[in-house]
């Protein structure tokens, strides 16, 4: 005698559809458009000037203190390798928060401007091209196409986790 099998069901298609769905903040970069998880935005400000920090990073613009914490700020075109911007009256500081082998830390990001919060289907999220040994796309989580244009989603704590944590840990030791 068999057991007989229980009947496994599919939970409905809205549910589906929710749970596979994800809020995204897009910003741009020159002509470009990327995006990261909303849940990880702790505030949008605007540019102002940093303190430097010797021997930073070249995309390390240096650290502000924001409520009594010290965050990093990066220069998210240079850390990219894109064509330097003159900062104006729509750059904006995105704070994120980012999880690196140290822990959760708050940082900033220099970019172009904001643009909007979309719904992402994570059914709609294409893998990066592979372009080669010499291109590193570890940071790039996927493409996905919202309205007329092509989103790069960034994975955030392969970007800067690494590099931020040890410039934190500088700031704060000479804090």
């Amino acid at each position: 005698m068999t057991a007989a099998r229980p009947e496994t069901t599919s939970p409905p298609a809205g549910e589906v559809a929710a749970s596979a769905r994800r809020q995204v903040l897009t910003f741009v970069l020159g002509e470009e458009t990327y995006g990261v998880d909303i849940l990880r935005v702790q505030e949008i400000r605007g540019w102002s000037a940093v303190t430097k920090i010797p021997q930073a990073p070249a995309h390390v613009l240096g650290v502000l203190n924001l409520r009594g914490s010290i965050v990093p700020i990066v220069d998210l075109r240079m850390r990219l390798a894109l064509e330097r911007a003159e900062y104006t009256s729509i750059t904006v500081i995105i704070v994120l928060s980012v999880v690196s082998g140290s822990g959760r830390r708050d940082f900033g990001v220099v970019v172009d401007g904001v643009s909007d919060v979309v719904d992402v289907n994570e059914a709609d999220v294409r893998p990066p091209p592979e372009l080669g040994a010499r291109a590193s796309i570890d940071f790039i989580r996927g493409l996905v196409p919202v309205a007329e244009r092509m989103v790069v989603l960034l994975d955030i704590d392969q970007l800067i986790g690494g590099d931020v944590a040890s410039v934190r840990s500088d700031a704060d030791e000479a804090a």
